[in-house]
C-alpha cells in the first residue's frame, strides 16, 4: 500500500513534471522571426502608475499579442563603462548590465522570449514572483538549460505586485558575477493611496576586477574591489533629480556576495515593501540606513522636503571609497 507521504511525493513529482512539459518550450520559428525583426513598441501613455526610472539603464519595451504582453530579452556579452574611461567586459541583457527593467501590472499575462547569445547555456529565474513550477527558471531542475544560440519562452500571469528581480539559475557563480541581473517591477492593479511622483530602481553590486584586466573574476568570494550602482561608479552615476516636496520611492535589489547598508543624507526613509510583499502602513519603519541583504529587494518612500544635493551610498567604507 502506498503511504500518504509517498503519494504526496509522487503527486508533487507528477505536478512538477507536467508543469515543465506544459509551459516551458522553445520559441517557434514565427516567434524567433518576430523577436529578431519587429521593433518593439513603447508602453502606452496615460498608464495608471508612475513609470519607474532606472538610472544608467532603461525600461524594456513590449508588444501586445492577443492580450499578452510580450517582452524579448537577449543574454549576451556587453561592454559597460563603470566610470569615465573604465570599460569592463561584462555579461548582461540587451546590451546592458544590469539588464533593462521589466515593468508590468498585477494581473497581466506576460510572455518573455529569451535569446541566449552567451558562449554557454543559461536560464532566467524570476526572483520572488509567484508562478508555475516550470516557469521558475532553474536549469536542470524545472527546465532544460537554454543552449547557446537558442530562444526559449516563459509565460505566466502576474498574481502579485512589488519589486522583483531576474537573474540566471545556470552557472550562477560565473553569470551573476559577470553582471547578469535586472529588475522586474509589478505595479498594483489599483493605484496606491500614497502619491509617488518619482520611482527609482537601484542595483548595488560588487565586482572583482584586478588591476590591468577588463573582465570580472567570478572566482572571488570576498576580496572585491569595485562597487557600482546600476553598473556605474561615481562620478559616472546619474543623479536622481526630484522637485521639492516630491513623494519619492527607491527600490533596491541585491544579488551580490555581500549585504549593502544603503544610507541617505538629510532625510528619513519609510520601509514600505519587502520582496515578500507590501508592509501595512501601521508597520512602516523609519530608517536613514537600510541593509539590503543578499537576494533581497526592498522599497522605501520619502518626501524630498529639504532642497540640496544629497548623497545616497552604501555605508561600507570600502564600497563608498571604491577600489579600496
Amino acid at each position: 500500500m502506498m503511504s500518504r507521504r509517498n503519494l504526496l511525493k509522487t503527486g508533487a513529482a507528477l505536478l512538477a513534471g507536467g508543469a515543465v512539459g506544459a509551459v516551458f518550450r522553445p520559441a517557434t520559428a514565427a516567434e524567433r522571426r518576430a523577436a529578431a525583426t519587429q521593433p518593439p513598441l513603447k508602453p502606452p501613455t496615460g498608464a495608471r502608475y508612475t513609470p519607474v526610472v532606472t538610472p544608467n539603464s532603461w525600461a524594456l519595451p513590449w508588444t501586445m499579442d492577443n492580450g499578452v504582453k510580450v517582452f524579448h530579452l537577449v543574454a549576451e556579452p556587453v561592454k559597460r563603462e563603470f566610470a569615465p574611461g573604465m570599460v569592463v567586459n561584462c555579461w548582461g541583457y540587451n546590451g546592458s548590465s544590469p539588464g533593462p527593467t521589466i515593468e508590468a501590472v498585477e494581473g497581466d499575462r506576460v510572455r518573455l522570449l529569451v535569446t541566449n547569445n552567451l558562449p554557454e547555456h543559461t536560464s532566467i529565474h524570476w526572483h520572488g514572483i509567484f508562478l508555475p513550477n516550470g516557469m521558475d527558471g532553474v536549469g536542470g531542475l524545472t527546465q532544460p538549460h537554454i543552449p547557446a544560440g537558442e530562444t526559449y519562452v516563459y509565460e505566466f500571469t502576474l498574481r502579485q505586485n512589488g519589486s522583483f528581480m531576474y537573474h540566471p539559475h545556470a552557472d550562477e557563480m560565473v553569470q551573476m558575477a559577470m553582471g547578469m541581473m535586472g529588475f522586474f517591477v509589478v505595479h498594483p492593479r489599483r493605484p496606491p493611496a500614497e502619491s509617488r511622483d518619482r520611482d527609482f530602481c537601484i542595483f548595488p553590486h560588487m565586482w572583482a576586477i584586478h588591476p590591468g584586466t577588463y573582465r570580472p573574476d567570478p572566482s572571488v568570494m570576498l576580496d572585491f574591489d569595485i562597487f557600482t550602482l546600476n553598473g556605474r561608479a561615481y562620478p559616472g552615476t546619474t543623479p536622481m533629480v526630484v522637485r521639492p516636496d516630491d513623494g519619492v520611492r527607491l527600490r533596491f535589489a541585491n544579488i551580490s556576495m555581500t549585504s549593502h547598508p544603503m544610507h541617505i543624507h538629510g532625510h528619513k526613509m519609510w520601509v514600505v515593501e519587502t520582496d515578500g510583499g507590501q508592509i501595512p502602513r501601521s508597520a512602516w519603519v523609519p530608517e536613514s540606513s537600510l541593509v539590503i541583504a543578499n537576494g533581497q529587494t526592498r522599497a522605501v518612500d520619502f518626501v524630498a522636503d529639504v532642497p540640496g544635493d544629497w548623497p545616497l551610498h552604501c555605508h561600507k567604507t570600502h564600497n563608498a571609497m571604491n577600489a579600496m
